[in-house]
């Protein structure tokens, strides 16, 4: 039987090392699905329930593996839902591959069925690379390039192939004029700014009296170096959330989430900086920067493209993280004096009090600080953990200590619903002997999540440790943007598209054969994760949470704070129970602890 451009392309693909695709299925891949059937199923087809899902668990499955992510769609419909887990991995530098079919070719430009002009609709999203394959001699040259650019700038990229095309005999490109040879493999490679670049970021960082790191996943594979470069300038480190596992939370200088789902100390050791250095992020919230002129600053980053944003640097390093570092720190004086990280340590010991204090605070029925705070003493040391979008993010930011090989992740950039649930089916296809534990609000659950109960319930049984946990902060309520709305429009809750109804999630997961609790009482907390921890399948935790825990930063502004109480005075359905438990929350920062009154800044600022 000769070799269809089909058989090829999944050969290809498996000469990539890749083995698994997170698809669904669809007559425009028709020539494929009967290749997988005719290559005994390798790489894995990993079906999900809808094509967006499958996008995020490749999404999810690259951030945790470090390789690179396959989707596959067919036309039309199929190809425009990836779209948004793209994004996803296009916002958050993560190399994901997508491969979708089109109408045959001799349709084309006929207003045919499913006919979408899928070269525009993935230009953006696949702006690195995006080619539709029309002639069999093409296809290895697109595949291997589409890989390659993937893996080298941590973007999305595209193969277009026409049902047709995906039937035809395959050739190889021959030695001729406009053919395309091409060859597999992307080597490892490690690059480093000039000497005189390094010497010149070394003086502005030996300068500084009042160090400030700011670190992203790009630091990740730089956690010894990071550390020694803190240690020598005697340097506090804030997180950007998506490097929140590039180092520990219990080391007592690391300051924790930096941003709106930050943290006091992180936002304190950015107002009194005089120096920065920022490592592998693209923050984007300047105003959780030192002030302009305030701070002296240095980037490091691998993409040349992403440097000298969101702030005056004064020197830009092009560079891998590690090795960029190591060549910095024999250019890095120790600092003079310790009194600048005695006070980051300070700051950070009490905002770790104010954490603990607030998760006891009693609500109506379970405080959700409280569901994080007691699985942040449960975490299996090498856990991985999603964070869906919404007021959930909140309580993994400021609760949970990521230490160790602890990995975790979230949509940081794009910031969409939905990610939570099928990050971690993607976690575990990476990494099968590894417990996985997805935090995800009740909006999110039934946006997504339910659903993709099922695609675990399909596969689970073939990880090595079945052991993944789905956290349902159910609220009945899509609360971070309730909270939104009363603290940045001081607009009071609209129940129409606010309030959402009740559903049963454990009953669910138990009718698609995986393991539920519904928690609705504190004392029952801690019992149920380690009940869903220690459990021999998929678990699916409904904690009956209470709205008015706010999420609100706790450097919220008083222009916030005015707002938030204006909408109780229009009517906030939810008034009493939220000045309840603001109230309740804010004097957590008052008490008596660590740091006393004296000592905060400025007379009564808000903390």
């Amino acid at each position: 039987m000769s070799m269809k451009v089909s058989d090829h392309l999944l050969q290809r693909l498996r000469e990539w090392e890749v083995e698994h695709v997170f698809a669904y299925p669809g007559d425009g891949i028709n020539g494929l699905l009967a290749a997988w059937g005719r290559a005994d199923n390798k790489p894995e087809f990993i079906q999900a329930r809808h094509e967006e899902m499958a996008a995020f668990e490749a999404v999810g499955y690259a951030k945790f593996s470090g390789r690179v992510g396959v989707c596959a769609a067919t036309s039309g419909p199929g190809a425009i839902h990836l779209l948004n887990g793209l994004y996803d991995a296009k916002l958050d530098h993560v190399p994901v591959v997508a491969i979708v079919g089109q109408t045959n070719r001799s349709a084309m430009g006929g207003s045919y069925q499913q006919e979408v002009d899928l070269l525009s609709l993935y230009k953006d999203v696949a702006s690195d690379f995006c080619e539709m394959v029309t002639v069999p001699e093409q296809l290895p040259n697109v595949l291997d390039r589409a890989m390659r650019t993937a893996m080298a700038r941590r973007s999305v990229t595209a193969v277009i192939i026409p049902a047709d095309v995906q039937e035809l005999d395959y050739s190889a490109p021959g030695h001729a004029f406009k053919m395309v040879p091409s060859s597999l493999g992307m080597s490892h490679y490690a690059p480093v700014p000039a000497e005189t670049d390094i010497e010149r970021a070394a003086e502005v960082l030996n300068a500084g009296e009042k160090v400030a790191l700011l670190i992203g996943q790009g630091a990740r594979g730089a956690r010894e170096e990071v550390m020694e470069v803190a240690d020598r300038l005697g340097a506090g480190v804030a997180k950007a959330l998506l490097g929140k596992d590039a180092l520990d939370d219990d080391l007592p200088y690391v300051t924790g989430a930096i941003g709106l789902l930050g943290t006091r100390p992180s936002y304190e050791l950015m107002q009194d900086c005089d120096t920065l250095l920022v490592i592998g992020s693209s923050f984007p919230y300047t105003q959780f920067m030192p002030e302009f002129g305030q701070a002296r600053a240095v980037q490091i980053d691998i993409d040349p493209h992403m440097v000298g944003l969101r702030y005056p640097f004064e020197v830009n390093l092009v560079g891998d993280a590690r090795a960029t570092l190591q060549r910095l720190l024999p250019h890095l004086r120790p600092a003079a004096n310790d009194g600048w990280r005695k006070k980051i340590e300070k700051n950070t010991a009490r905002w770790w009090e104010v954490m603990e204090r607030r998760a006891a605070v009693d609500a109506d029925p379970i405080n959700p600080e409280y569901v994080a705070h007691t699985l942040n003493g449960l975490l299996p040391e090498n856990v991985i953990l999603a964070a869906d979008s919404g007021s959930a993010a909140n309580w993994y930011a400021r609760h949970l200590k990521l230490r160790g090989d602890m990995r975790g992740s979230l949509s940081g950039t794009l910031a969409t619903m939905g990610p939570g649930v099928p990050y971690v089916i993607g976690a575990k296809f990476a990494h099968g002997d590894r417990p996985a534990i997805a935090l995800v609000g009740d909006g999110a659950m039934q946006m997504n999540g339910l659903a993709e109960l099922i695609t675990i319930a399909k596969y689970w049984q073939q990880w090595e440790d079945p052991r993944l946990v789905v956290a349902v902060f159910n609220n009945q309520d899509l609360n971070q943007v309730t909270w939104e709305m009363r603290a940045m429009s001081g607009a009071p809750q609209f129940l129409p598209s606010q309030s959402l109804p009740d559903v049963a999630y454990a009953d669910f997961a138990r009718s698609v054969g995986l393991n539920g609790m519904r928690v609705e009482k504190p004392q029952d907390v801690q019992s149920a994760w380690e009940a869903a921890l220690a459990s021999d399948r998929p678990f699916v935790l409904d904690f009956r949470t209470d709205p008015a825990v706010p999420p609100i930063p706790p450097h919220a502004s008083l222009d916030q704070i005015e707002a938030a109480a204006a909408s109780v005075l229009k009517g906030d359905s939810d008034r009493t129970a939220m000045v309840r438990q603001g109230f309740k929350a804010k004097v957590q920062e008052m008490l008596p602890g660590s740091r006393h009154r004296e000592d905060r800044p400025g007379a009564g600022e808000e903390r």
